[in-house]
């Protein structure tokens, strides 16, 4: 990771005539976000747009399409022409579309074209705030014994979020009771008032309740402890060696967007990451800077909706 990100930088990696010119061969640039603006997606997406303006020389424009479960700005770029001028931002929920809809508007996999996964997130696990537990055994041991009083807040159905509780309960071995909510934001309520008892998501979206006290933080999902949230335990020095979940970010083109524009345009986002790296703007939103080709994200893609999928049939999830 660290040689990656110094190769781009430094402007070792071998970049196209025209990147090298900071020039994009037709102009402006949308980066389609299939959510409300305000998010962290969005936060993250007008960044990576900002730098790719700087170092591009052209506009960059953020478009905001939320609605339908982010179907709908995949599938404004699904539709636009293939030549990498408009693209998606979005996170690891675009990929799992045929899992958790009942009629997906497409095939993640197959009607797009990975650019590049620009960086990931660990999750933060919070509890009530006067909770007597302070460790994630103690969580996992009192959901074993008395599993009608734990129930687990879900922000949204086939979200990392989701998919790392249904982790969660396979790792600890525990039958909790989960309940969807219409966005993080009810959820953490609702875990502060004690409404319900576990509630997992992004650091950036729960720390600022972790930090005031309003929740009670217990483990992250990163393999490492996370920068901003330097305090709080992984689930792997927890005694859970299997807990490492993040969630994702990356950029996609429409299907048949020509392979040199993809090189291109995974070259042009890898140096915006890499910069972003070297200044620390990512690290404001909880994200952890990848740098890999279109291909490395294409197999990682298939890889994380095998893993996915199979959490999903394991919890006997049927698509909505």
């Amino acid at each position: 990771m660290k040689q990656l990100i110094a190769c781009a930088v430094l402007g070792a990696c071998s970049l196209s005539p025209a990147l090298a010119q900071g020039k994009f061969p037709d102009g402006i640039v949308k980066l389609v976000v299939p959510f409300a603006a305000g998010g962290g997606v969005d936060q993250a997406a007008r960044l990576l747009g900002r730098q790719l303006q700087t170092d591009l020389g052209v506009s960059v424009i953020v478009e905001n399409k939320g609605g339908a479960s982010g179907t709908i700005g995949g599938k404004a770029v699904q539709t636009s022409p293939a030549d990498g001028q408009t693209l998606l931002f979005s996170a690891a929920t675009h990929v799992l579309a045929q899992q958790v809809l009942a009629n997906p508007p497409y095939d993640p996999q197959t009607d797009f074209e990975p650019i590049a996964r620009v960086g990931e997130a660990p999750l933060l696990l919070v509890i009530p705030p006067n909770a007597p537990q302070k460790t994630l055994k103690e969580v996992l041991d009192a959901a074993r014994q008395s599993p009608e009083k734990w129930t687990a807040a879900l922000p949204a159905l086939g979200a990392p979020s989701h998919l790392a509780t249904l982790l969660l309960a396979k790792q600890g071995n525990v039958k909790i009771t989960m309940t969807p909510y219409r966005g993080t934001a009810p959820a953490l309520a609702d875990v502060a008032g004690g409404h319900v008892q576990v509630l997992m998501d992004s650091i950036i979206s729960l720390q600022g309740m972790a930090r005031s006290g309003k929740v009670k933080p217990i483990a992250t999902t990163s393999a490492q402890r996370s920068g901003v949230a330097p305090d709080v335990p992984t689930a792997v020095e927890s005694g859970y060696p299997g807990m490492v979940y993040n969630s994702w970010y990356g950029v996609w083109a429409p299907k048949g967007t020509p392979k040199d524009r993809v090189q291109f345009l995974n070259k042009a986002v890898n140096k915006a990451v890499a910069e972003l790296a070297k200044t620390g703007a990512f690290t404001t939103l909880g994200i952890l800077p990848v740098i890999e080709s279109s291909e490395q994200f294409r197999k990682y893609i298939a890889a994380d909706v095998s893993r996915s999928a199979e959490l999903l049939k394991e919890s006997g999830f049927k698509p909505e």
